[in-house]
């Protein structure tokens, strides 16, 4: 038994020389910064922790009962020092001042909404540099990324040219979902209806995962996606494959896709349907579904009124039967707008429907 507890310690250390720390060796400048603070954060923590557990240690084998001598003799009376009250206090006063200094400023530095200001801590931003933007789709489960630069979208599978700023606008499809690249940036939620943003950039070309950090369901544990770290040749290569796939990405093709399953193989397609991200995020890419941006413009004008209120449509039978509605409810469709359209239907913004 004492040869296998001996043998434990460089087992366990043989095991764990086999896990790839991501986190704490990331290939992206946001994610460095991340886990810069987080050594900072347990650094200066460790400052009180380590003392602590030597003095318990320390204090327990001095003042043993078996210690008879004369330095450790039992004091019950004793119950003030200035000087160890001082030294108690002072030192997790000022390890709490600096945390929260480097927490103020990291929470403003590190903002995911904020852009990019750098290549990395040794380069900054070339002037006038054009994010690359990358739009996020979670679907159960798999993830659909949508390129509108290069009008190619892709499913469980993205990349992105190297020492490039990235702008990711993030949403879902039915229920909340976290984006996760850890070699690229910490994670950031994906919610329905909702749409969230993160700035970051790549330094290191390379083959990395990307995985969905929030559980939502039977095929969570598959929801897995590769990002590629390319240079501009490679990202340009990697853009022409997509677009000679020849497949589109039409609004029917995105209701066949949002349909759930699991483990989803890779999928190029070289067009998408114009407006198609702005429809999902605003749940309305059924044609006869009204988008919610325009649902809250309509609200923010007092309403439809009388006039408005016999433009009402209702879901079709296959859409009734695909998101599980039995029956057949009506709803706002449209604002009548009185002037200058001669009595058609527009949305709020000013579209003819």
């Amino acid at each position: 038994m004492k040869m296998l507890r001996g043998l434990l310690i460089p087992a366990l250390a043989l095991l764990l020389s086999g896990c790839d720390a991501v986190l704490l060796s990331p290939s992206g400048d946001i994610a460095r910064q991340q886990r810069d603070l987080i050594i900072i954060s347990v650094v200066l923590m460790l400052i009180i922790i380590v003392p602590v557990i030597f003095m318990i240690l320390a204090f327990a084998w001095k003042y043993r009962e078996s210690n008879k001598a004369a330095h450790a003799e039992y004091d019950p009376d004793w119950n003030h020092s200035t000087v160890l009250e001082l030294l108690i206090w002072s030192a997790p006063l000022l390890i709490i001042i600096a945390l929260g200094a480097v927490t103020w400023t990291s929470t403003h530095k590190l903002d995911p909404y904020r852009p990019v200001e750098q290549v990395d801590h040794a380069r900054a931003l070339a002037p006038g540099t054009k994010p690359l933007v990358v739009e996020v789709v979670a679907l159960d489960w798999k993830w659909l990324f949508l390129y509108p630069e290069q009008g190619i979208a892709t499913v469980n599978e993205m990349a992105a040219p190297v020492d490039r700023p990235i702008e990711f606008h993030i949403t879902a499809s039915t229920v909340m979902n976290a984006f996760f690249v850890p070699s690229l940036a910490g994670m950031i939620y994906a919610m329905p209806g909702m749409e969230t943003k993160l700035n970051a950039v790549m330094n290191k070309t390379g083959d990395f995962e990307g995985i969905s950090a929030n559980y939502s369901g039977a095929g969570f544990s598959d929801m897995r996606f590769r990002f590629h770290s390319l240079s501009d040749a490679d990202f340009d290569a990697w853009v022409a494959k997509a677009k000679a796939s020849g497949d589109q990405l039409g609004r029917e093709d995105y209701l066949k896709l949002e349909q759930p399953s699991e483990k989803e193989p890779v999928h190029y397609y070289g067009t998408v349907a114009p407006g198609l991200y702005n429809a999902i995020l605003n749940r309305c890419v059924e044609s006869n579904r009204m988008c919610v941006s325009d649902m809250m413009a309509l609200d923010a004008q007092g309403g439809q009124g009388v006039v408005g209120a016999y433009n009402v449509t209702s879901l079709d039978a296959a859409t009734r039967a695909r998101v599980g509605i039995a029956d057949e409810k009506r709803y706002v469709g449209a604002l009548c707008v009185a002037s200058g359209t001669g009595g058609q239907p527009m949305t709020p913004a000013g579209r003819p429907l």
